[in-house]
């Protein structure tokens, strides 16, 4: 009796390589596509602000069509609050990354100068992410706030970290409340989002005046040098 061929079964059959190139790329291709999504997303909010910032904007930015954006993300609010968390993770990373590159015997107060310096270069010059979640902070929904709220306390306390240093090796003005200090800074700091253009001044000078504003706002003469 002849023998029957035996069967093969399409669920178990292992994918070829062909199959899995295929799929690596067009995963690939997604991910690229949600990046850019993003990152159109973080300009126009950067631009137009939470109140103005349309999905059709968003995808004539991204060269896509606007229901396209629904594949990557629900709705107009979870885009949103995607792009504001990653403005303050990105924020928060790099700052972190530049002062562990600084020199270890740095000056409390320097440390402070390049923490101004970082923070107003990266929102002004490098990220989009940065700056939609600088100027649109305040105006979200509690509803989809709880991660930017969690990286602004993170990002909140490297600052504290470093006044307070400063403070505990004398460079800080003891009159100083530390915490209203803090504030004030990363306020004024925060705020050159709003204002700044290049038409108002080079970046180079902003970063000059805010160094010398919080240098001479909180240091002593001892830690300027005086």
């Amino acid at each position: 009796m002849a023998r029957k061929p035996a069967a093969t079964s399409v669920a178990t059959k292992a994918p070829t390589r062909s199959t899995k190139d295929k799929a690596e790329k067009a995963d690939s291709k997604s991910t690229r596509t949600r990046a850019r999504v993003l990152d159109a997303a973080a300009h126009v909010l950067s631009v137009k602000g939470y109140a103005g910032m349309r999905l059709s904007d968003v995808a004539e930015y991204a060269e896509l069509q606007a229901p396209a954006i629904y594949y990557y993300f629900s709705s107009r609010e979870d885009l949103i609050e995607e792009v504001m968390w990653v403005g303050l993770a990105d924020m928060r990373a790099h700052l972190v990354e530049v002062l562990e590159a600084a020199p270890d015997d740095l000056a409390p107060m320097d440390r402070i100068m390049l923490a101004v310096e970082t923070h107003l270069r990266h929102a002004l010059e490098v990220s989009d992410y940065t700056t939609a979640s600088i100027r649109n902070a305040g105006q979200l929904p509690e509803k989809i706030r709880k991660r930017q709220l969690a990286e602004e306390v993170k990002y909140g306390e490297i600052w504290r970290g470093l006044i307070k240093t400063a403070a505990d090796q004398g460079a800080v003005r003891p009159d100083l409340d530390l915490y209203i200090a803090q504030m004030l800074v990363m306020g004024a700091l925060n705020w050159a989002a709003e204002w700044w253009s290049p038409k108002r001044g080079s970046l180079d000078s902003v970063v000059a005046v805010a160094k010398s504003f919080v240098s001479h706002g909180l240091g002593t003469p001892e830690a300027l040098g005086g």
